[in-house]
């Protein structure tokens, strides 16, 4: 993929089986911080408040919601079987995406960042 320089360019890059999946998740972020800044960051598109919101990214045969290891962690009872690792929620290009579980994700990040007091991107 080359590197795209909005969020819309990002997602018409990306392989064709993600598409469907990126611009749900987009939608869905985007809904859950209208306000945030949206920008590609290391490749990726990221929502910041100014800090780290969450990002999203295409890969071969899914996409990821990477939020934080806390965000992950209090879903993980609701995430069952969708793959994880310590940042990422992976969904498969061939799965249905949970959309009110990113949502809910979403909104709790977007929570979390609002109540903080330090300067840190992280």
């Amino acid at each position: 993929m080359s590197r795209p320089a909005t969020i819309a360019a990002y997602i018409d890059a990306a392989p064709e089986a993600g598409r469907p999946h990126l611009r749900r998740l987009y939608a869905i972020l985007k809904d859950a911080a209208p306000d945030a800044q949206e920008a590609i960051k290391w490749g990726a598109p990221f929502f910041v408040e100014p800090r780290f919101l969450f990002s999203f990214s295409a890969h071969k045969a899914h996409v990821s919601l990477a939020a934080t290891p806390e965000a992950l962690e209090r879903f993980r009872e609701e995430i069952g079987d969708y793959k994880t690792t310590t940042n990422f929620l992976k969904v498969g290009y061939d799965e249905p995406m949970p959309e009110d579980l990113i949502r809910r994700i979403a909104e709790h990040r977007v929570q979390v960042v609002a109540q903080r007091e330090d300067d840190g991107f992280w």
